[in-house]
C-alpha cells in the first residue's frame, strides 16, 4: 500500500460497503479499517445497522431510517472533528435515494462498493451466523430476505464498483475493496 504522508489533511472521503444480509459487509469494513490503521489513515469504521438498533421502531419506519440518518449525521461530524478522513460505513443502500441521503448525511464524497456472493453461499453463511440462536424465525426471515435484498441492489445499481465475496477470503475482499476504492 501506499502511504501518503499527508493522510491527516486528506480530503475526507467515505466509502459505503453494501450487498445483501450475510455477504460479509460488516467483516470487510472492519478488515478495512485495520488496513487503514496499518498505513496510518485516521480513519472510522461503522456499521450501520447499530446507528438504528431500538426498539420498537416507528410503524411508518420499520428499518428506522429517520434515526439512521441523524445518528450518521451527528457521528460523522464527531468523527471530522477528531480528525478522522476516512469514513468505512457497512450497510445498505437499496436505491440511489438511499445513497443520496447517506452522502448528505455525511457531507463528504461517498464511494458505494457492492460485495456480492453467490446465494448458497449466502446461506450458509446465515445459518453459520444463527446456529447458536434458537430464534428459527430470525434464520428463515435473513435466509429469505437475501435472495429479495440481492435482486433489489441488481436492479438498484447504485454501486461504483462491485467485488464478488464467494471464494475470496475476507482480508482479499478487504485489500479489493481498498484498492477499488483508490484509497491504496
Amino acid at each position: 500500500m501506499n502511504h501518503d504522508d499527508h493522510a491527516h489533511e486528506a480530503e475526507p472521503r467515505a466509502l459505503l460497503i453494501t450487498g445483501t444480509v450475510g455477504v460479509g459487509k460488516t467483516s470487510a469494513a472492519d478488515l478495512l479499517g485495520d488496513l487503514l490503521s496499518d498505513v496510518g489513515v485516521p480513519h472510522a469504521v461503522m456499521d450501520l445497522d447499530r446507528l438504528c438498533q431500538v426498539w420498537p421502531a416507528p410503524h411508518d419506519d420499520l428499518f428506522n431510517s429517520g434515526l439512521l440518518l441523524r445518528n450518521l449525521r451527528a457521528l460523522s461530524a464527531n468523527y471530522l472533528d477528531v480528525g478522522v478522513r476516512r469514513l468505512v460505513l457497512a450497510g445498505v443502500a437499496e436505491n440511489r435515494a438511499d445513497r443520496d441521503r447517506y452522502q448528505t448525511s455525511i457531507g463528504m464524497p461517498l464511494t458505494v462498493c457492492r460485495l456480492t456472493a453467490d446465494l448458497p453461499v449466502v446461506h450458509s453463511r446465515l445459518r453459520r451466523r444463527h446456529e447458536a440462536d434458537s430464534d428459527l424465525e430470525s434464520l428463515s426471515w435473513h435466509l429469505e430476505r437475501a435472495g429479495q435484498l440481492d435482486q433489489i441492489l441488481v436492479e438498484a445499481d447504485v454501486a461504483d464498483f462491485t467485488i464478488d465475496t464467494t471464494h475470496v477470503p475476507l482480508a482479499a475482499v478487504a485489500s479489493a475493496v481498498l484498492k477499488a476504492a483508490g484509497w491504496t
